[in-house]
């Protein structure tokens, strides 16, 4: 049974911005965190891809992500291949005896999912660390009937089914910007929508 504490530094909505890409890699180095959780909108519309990751690279850091409705499946492509990092919406990956899964893009906008495409990608992600000890989920997009969603607009249905069903210990979401560091509880799982200042969690 895992004893350790995971520490990690959750992010998002960073849209282009290296500057803030930077602080982020140098609080990691300070806290000492194990990864990086990057979910979503990590470019503006695909500008900007470069200098998004490597700075948290150089301070020894592993990153994990899902691409936002800002970034294309080709983007999200091209930072996974070059920077050697797992993209969440198509691999499942395991640390510590934590499982991590997720899935990108939103129900509006460029780079949109369907609900049913949503859930999809978040069942198989589940499937991979279903036997893990502590689980986390991470997504784009917002669920339904939270205090986010209601600064905003509608969430994700199947986001919801997905934690009411997987009952994932944390959820990490962005993609509102006005909802970054509201935290809520849907049944066991404890929901952070974070944003680009960043929040250390701790598992």
């Amino acid at each position: 049974m895992n004893q350790k504490k995971i520490r990690i530094l959750a992010a998002s909505d960073l849209h282009g911005d290296s500057r803030k890409v930077r602080k982020l890699a140098e609080l990691a180095y300070r806290k000492n965190v194990d990864l990086v959780v990057i979910a979503g909108d990590i470019t503006q519309f695909d500008i900007d891809a470069t200098n998004m990751i490597g700075p948290f690279l150089s301070k020894g850091k592993k990153v994990l992500f899902v691409p936002g409705n800002h970034d294309s499946s080709a983007t999200a492509e091209f930072l996974s291949e070059k920077y050697k990092i797992t993209n969440l919406q198509f691999y499942s990956f395991r640390h510590e005896g934590i499982g991590f899964f997720g899935c990108g893009g939103a129900n509006i906008g460029p780079n949109e999912l369907t609900e049913k495409e949503m859930l999809q990608y978040l069942k198989k992600g589940f499937a991979g660390v279903k036997d893990t000890e502590k689980k986390i989920m991470v997504t784009h997009l917002h669920p339904t009937g939270t205090s986010i969603e209601r600064m905003s607009f509608p969430g994700g249905e199947s986001i919801r089914k997905a934690i009411e069903d997987f009952q994932p210990d944390i959820h990490i979401c962005g993609h509102i910007h006005e909802a970054e560091g509201v935290e809520e509880n849907i049944g066991k799982t404890k929901v952070f929508c974070v944003g680009s200042k960043g929040k250390i969690i701790e598992i």
